[in-house]
């Protein structure tokens, strides 16, 4: 007899009407693509079986608290992708919105610049950047993201993850 396995996942209560979806259609998807059943109150109860299946369900609840699309975390279904939280935990509030600034950039373009060129999604929400994809399209964005992050120049954010893309 195989037990069945609980995780539990606080959202932040302006996602909770994102993860059920139109009639719970993303709550039913997410329970299609992992196997598992999900129950969302004020926080996301997810039970199954098998505990990578669990873990899958897990990473997806997750990435739709932290600002995901669906689509984007559907991702997180394939056993090769990832979701990979950045926390700006402790940083004021001021120095927080200069670093989430520069990661988004004007209009969105450093982001967007970032995503197309590693193939991974970002999300910004509250006070984490959030990056699914596999290892090797995470390694470049993070790389990226931690030289903005840290204050360097966009010009070389992009050319640190463009020599580490050519690496792979």
């Amino acid at each position: 007899m195989v037990s069945s396995m609980l995780e539990v996942v606080r959202i932040p209560e302006d996602r909770i009407p994102v993860i059920i979806g139109k009639n719970g259609c993303v709550k039913r998807r997410i329970e299609k693509l992992t196997e598992t059943e999900i129950e969302v109150s004020d926080v996301v109860k997810i039970t199954g079986e098998d505990p990578i299946n669990l873990l899958k369900a897990k990473d997806m609840s997750t990435a739709i608290g932290r600002g995901f699309s669906q689509k984007e975390i559907e991702r997180l279904a394939d056993d090769d992708c990832e979701l990979h939280v950045i926390s700006l935990q402790g940083e004021s509030l001021k120095k927080r919105t200069r670093m989430i600034g520069r990661i988004i950039g004007n209009d969105g373009r450093t982001k967007k610049i970032i995503e197309k060129e590693t193939g991974v999604s970002i999300a910004i929400k509250g006070k984490t950047v959030s990056v699914i994809g596999t290892r090797e399209e995470i390694a470049p964005a993070e790389e990226a993201l931690a030289e903005l992050l840290g204050g360097k120049t966009h010009g070389h954010a992009y050319g640190m993850m463009r020599k580490r893309i050519s690496k792979s």
